[in-house]
């Protein structure tokens, strides 16, 4: 074989095998919060569970009466509408909240030109209830008690550090 075609050859076959394992995916915020939980789930050891298969013949059976709550991270709009004075001076505050599916979630808000993050989590005893903190870098912080109707969907007061008081809602 000649030295120009063996170059040639590995010119082509060394890049390959060099990024075979190396894959570009563009993804939305959403599908990015999804990823790194279930990046966060299998680092810890507890890998999502695969997808049960289809059953090939069809089924005479109803359709259950409640959709199945999902199991996988889902991120949710939260709204937080002003209660008092000082809240309605900077009106309605937007943020999301990823339900990770065990109890726990994690928050992100805007208050006052400063990015808050936080976790929430359900009250033991009662799974419907829950508590949720949030703090910024610059010293704003917030804590708000709440109660899901749903793993999709809730409400519930928040309390800011400068004294503004809000009714939140979560949910799509």
């Amino acid at each position: 074989m000649k030295r120009s075609s063996i170059q040639a050859a590995l010119a082509v076959v060394f890049p390959a095998l060099a990024l075979g394992g190396c894959y570009i995916v563009p993804v939305g915020p959403e599908a990015m919060v999804k990823l790194n939980a279930l990046l966060e789930q299998a680092q810890s050891g507890n890998p999502p569970t695969p997808p049960a298969k289809p059953n090939p013949a069809p089924s005479a059976a109803p359709a259950p009466a409640v959709a199945p709550a999902p199991t996988i991270p889902t991120a949710l709009q939260a709204r937080l509408y002003p209660v008092n004075e000082i809240a309605t001076e900077n009106g309605m505050v937007a943020g999301t909240v990823t339900n990770m599916m065990n109890g726990k979630g994690r928050l992100q808000l805007s208050y006052r030109g400063e990015l808050l993050t936080g976790e929430a989590t359900r009250v033991v005893g009662d799974e419907r209830k829950g508590v949720a903190s949030a703090w910024g870098p610059n010293g704003s912080f917030m804590s708000c008690e709440y109660q899901m109707s749903s793993p999709l969907r809730g409400a519930g007061t928040c309390n800011f550090s400068d004294g503004g008081r809000y009714t939140v809602h979560v949910g799509n």
